[in-house]
């Protein structure tokens, strides 16, 4: 199993992308790039050039181009879990329901403002052997309380069963999300913890860089864009047990300015994010820590489950970085203004 998992994981790593890679997509014209892509194994984004059954990736519609993305990821990840089993397997199945997720934010927003289903369904990422959810039941719903329970007698119960709470209490679309995410990632930090012993200090350096950036960037978001008291900030966070723990995120959200938060980090994170300008500035920059981190458990002998997780996670970063230059191409963005959206500095990959 290790074996076969650590060879298809040396193989796909052969597709992440060098700075070269997207100078080569932003130079090539409308009939190159599905060539372009298919060539760098974006296949579910090149037939959105080549098949004209299928909506253009570079039309009107972008959810057409996320949605290619999302396939395109869920395709790889379906062929790394095949030799996984246990906590392993599941881990990683666990990390593709994200997506779903959207679905029922999507779902729940629909029924919010009266939206048929007719036109709501397509707007729904397909999951392929992922899905857990019954999209064409679930649109079937008469109101959005009608539909928390449905999905709260689905296979996410844990997940929907603190949004059903937080939507009854303010009937707030914001804090129905912020439940949702917060409850998602909570139930990937309990599966991650039943594999740190076995996956090596690189898989806990994955979650631990994953875990930490979600809690600060929504500890700022919420704090200092929407003002929420500290109290109600600190509940929305994930718990923790790595850099920014629990004890250390109450702390934290009591603060009263960006800078002072950032002044009292961890020192390793402090000086990481000295000078960071801006909340966006703080995301991105912690993000390339966690590519830089992938990118060495990628060329290590670490666990195979561990390898896997980290090449996923530069594999999207990737994907979004591409979706970047085809939206800017499509909007008619100068390159120099696209290359600024892609922020891939420091080099990360392979």
């Amino acid at each position: 199993m290790s074996s076969y998992l650590n060879t298809r994981v040396s193989l796909y790593s052969g597709r992440l992308w060098h700075a070269e890679d997207f100078d080569v997509l932003l130079r090539a014209s409308d009939d190159e790039m599905a060539n372009t892509l298919a060539e760098r194994g974006l296949l579910q984004l090149a037939a959105g050039f080549s098949n004209p059954e299928q909506p253009a990736i570079g039309s009107n519609d972008p959810l057409s181009l996320e949605q290619r993305i999302i396939a395109q990821t869920l395709d790889e990840t379906r062929v790394l879990i095949r030799p996984l089993s246990g906590a392993a397997r599941n881990f990683l199945i666990y990390w593709t329901a994200r997506f779903e997720v959207t679905n029922v934010k999507t779902l729940l927003r629909g029924k919010m403002t009266g939206e048929r289903s007719a036109s709501l369904l397509p707007r729904l990422t397909p999951m392929g052997s992922f899905g857990r959810l019954d999209h064409q039941e679930l649109t079937l719903a008469e109101d959005v309380s009608e539909l928390l329970r449905r999905l709260e007698a689905g296979p996410y119960a844990t997940i929907v069963r603190q949004a059903r709470r937080a939507f009854e209490q303010s009937h707030d679309p914001f804090h129905l999300d912020a439940a949702l995410d917060r409850a998602y990632y909570d139930g990937l930090a309990q599966r991650a913890h039943s594999l740190e012993s076995c996956a090596g200090p690189g898989f806990r350096g994955l979650m631990g860089n994953l875990i930490d950036r979600i809690n600060l960037v929504w500890l700022l978001r919420y704090r200092f864009n929407y003002n929420l008291p500290p109290a109600q900030v600190y509940f929305l966070l994930v718990g923790s047990r790595y850099s920014l723990t629990g004890a250390r995120l109450r702390e934290l959200a009591a603060l009263g300015s960006p800078e002072a938060v950032l002044a009292e980090l961890p020192l390793e994170w402090r000086t990481r994010l000295s000078g960071v300008p801006d909340i966006p500035g703080v995301f991105s920059t912690m993000d390339h820590i966690a590519a830089e981190h992938a990118v060495k458990v990628l060329r290590t002998d670490a666990p195979a489950i561990t390898r896997a997780f980290a090449y996923l996670i530069l594999r999207e970063r990737d994907l979004r970085a591409v979706r970047a230059v085809l939206r800017g191409r499509h909007l008619g963005l100068p390159v120099a203004d696209i290359r600024l959206a892609l922020q891939r500095t420091p080099q990360e990959v392979m």
